[in-house]
């Protein structure tokens, strides 16, 4: 009986362990530096354009600062808000200013998400359906800070996988 349970233990092993070795790795897309680099300057050509005074954050999925740019005499607070509102785009993969509504519409508890921040500007990095990084930007209003970030965003969609 031993001998039969040792043999039947040694075949799932055999069969399941490629699946099981399968099953823990997943193939990801990552947004490079020169992805980011790519994504800023399309958000920094329109800011220009507009003559908008902004900060421009690139985070990668976690939230992880990637590239940050200051535009010539852009106030200095907007450096953090600026990162803030990307990496609330990222690890909650929506755009910030939905924390934002919510808190316009009475949902005050949104202001107690941790990591999250309730201000417009924070625009998801998205490839393919997934979220790969985000952008915010900060240091005009909150409707054209986001417009500028979504230029910078939309850019993914001409990126290409080596």
């Amino acid at each position: 009986m031993m001998k039969h349970l040792a043999f039947v233990a040694v075949a799932l092993g055999t069969l399941t362990g490629p699946v099981l070795a399968h099953a823990q790795l997943v193939e990801k897309t990552a947004l490079t530096l020169d992805g980011a680099k790519r994504i800023a300057e399309v958000a920094e050509a329109k800011a220009k354009a507009e003559g908008a005074r902004v900060v421009i954050a690139v985070v990668d999925e976690g939230g992880s600062l990637l590239l940050l740019e200051r535009l010539d005499d852009t106030q200095v607070a907007s450096v953090n808000v600026g990162i803030d509102k990307a990496r609330t785009a990222a690890i909650y993969r929506r755009p910030s200013k939905v924390f934002e509504d919510q808190v316009k519409n009475g949902r005050v508890s949104a202001l107690a998400l941790h990591g999250a921040v309730a201000l417009q500007g924070g625009v998801p990095i998205i490839v393919d359906g997934k979220v790969i990084g985000a952008i915010g930007v900060s240091g005009e209003t909150p409707s054209q800070d986001e417009d500028i970030a979504m230029a910078g965003a939309a850019v993914t969609a001409s990126f290409t996988k080596p």
